[in-house]
């Protein structure tokens, strides 16, 4: 029995510990500014858990920001450290743009679909983010008038993609939000790079690779106009 109590402890422990270690990673490894999603409340007499935020229809349940907003989102680790300490089990939320990574998403079937026809095209991809409703290619920072120049050179593009660029957000792993768990689907390079302290190279962590924007949008509008039956694999 001992040892059965120990073990959940310890389940417990590392579920608690799971969000800051994967925020404090972003922060202060990656340079990526986060903040802590809303959640999802406490579950009620009919074990349903609804989005925390004071909206009792929210399209996005637990998955968006609300108490900090998104303009609170930061890579110092002291601020990391308290948020999540405070609130272990807030999702991850990263504020896309800037310095920091954008993403293009599509439906999760769709993104599934893409991803292996991307594969098949020899597409290098960088990290993936999938949710059970939605798949997220993250890429490299890029402005709203690049995507803008990006997508009027296009003859079309697929309704159901969706772009996370300046002043937006994406939720990463390992959060748990109202359609379910977050987790990554391709995850992120851990490369290293060198430094020198006192003379002598140190090896310390750098950003994931990210490919560029138009790239990824000219293969997904690619693999999208060569489905075999004529229509959109990316379209649903």
């Amino acid at each position: 029995m001992r040892e059965i109590l120990g073990r959940r402890r310890r389940l417990r422990f590392r579920d608690r510990t799971a969000q800051l270690d994967a925020a404090l990673t972003c922060a202060t490894e990656w340079q990526w500014p986060v903040l802590p999603g809303v959640g999802l409340r406490t579950a009620d007499s009919r074990g349903e858990r609804g989005c925390a935020c004071p909206d009792p229809e929210c399209a996005v349940p637990g998955a968006h920001p609300f108490d900090p907003g998104l303009l609170a989102a930061t890579t110092d680790p002291r601020m990391v450290r308290w948020w999540w300490t405070n609130r272990p089990g807030a999702p991850v939320v990263l504020a896309t743009g800037g310095r920091a990574p954008c993403a293009l998403s599509l439906p999760a079937v769709a993104g599934a679909g893409a991803l292996a026809e991307l594969d098949r095209m020899g597409m290098r991809l960088g990290p993936v983010v999938a949710t059970p409703t939605r798949w997220a290619l993250l890429v490299a920072p890029y402005t709203l008038e690049r995507l803008g120049e990006l997508l009027h050179a296009q003859d079309w593009v697929p309704s159901s993609l969706r772009f996370h660029g300046e002043g937006g957000y994406l939720i990463l792993p390992p959060s748990e939000t109202g359609t379910g768990q977050v987790r990554w689907e391709r995850a992120p390079d851990r490369i290293s790079r060198l430094r020198l302290s006192g003379g002598a190279p140190v090896a310390t962590a750098a950003s994931p690779w990210l490919p560029d924007v138009g790239a990824v949008l000219d293969a997904l509008v690619e693999a999208s106009n060569s489905a075999p039956d004529g229509g959109s694999r990316l379209a649903y």
